[in-house]
């Protein structure tokens, strides 16, 4: 299974703001430190706030902030909500199935039990579990990304 770069995105964002919760935080800047589209990280944050997770306060010194505190942005939740579906194979679409096999098949059952496994992991951590190294998430994205990869 893969996430969408709309999920991968959003944790960054939540992850950035997180690790910088004492200022406001302007979508250039996660930008400059992701290495991501203004125009794309712009949509992001846009539909972050809609949801509830973010607060943007416009204007000359407005920026970006975390409108929840870390400990109650849970993982599974963002991300049940980001992603559009969670069909792994074919026949979880119910318009879109033309597996011959779909009716008598057990894969379909052992995908979604995967799949729920999966969710019960992301549901067990929240923001504040991921950004604990916050220290070192700031070292790691104060360097530019192609000196990132090297230290690895």
């Amino acid at each position: 299974m893969k996430l969408t770069s709309f999920s991968d995105y959003s944790i960054r964002v939540l992850v950035y703001l997180s690790i910088n919760n004492h200022k406001l935080v302007q979508i250039q800047e996660m930008a400059d430190a992701y290495g991501i589209s203004k125009n794309h990280l712009t949509k992001i944050i846009y539909q972050l706030g809609k949801m509830g997770y973010i607060e943007t306060i416009r204007g000359r010194n407005g920026g970006n902030r975390l409108a929840k505190a870390p400990a109650e942005i849970n993982i599974g939740e963002l991300v049940r909500r980001t992603e559009e579906d969670f069909y792994i194979v074919e026949c979880f679409s119910n318009n879109h199935n033309s597996c011959p096999i779909a009716p008598v098949c057990s894969l379909r059952g052992i995908f979604n039990q995967a799949l729920n496994s999966f969710f019960s992991v992301l549901d067990a951590y929240t923001l504040a579990d991921i950004t604990s190294n916050s220290m070192e998430l700031q070292t790691y994205l104060r360097k530019p990304a192609i000196e990132a990869e090297r230290i690895e």
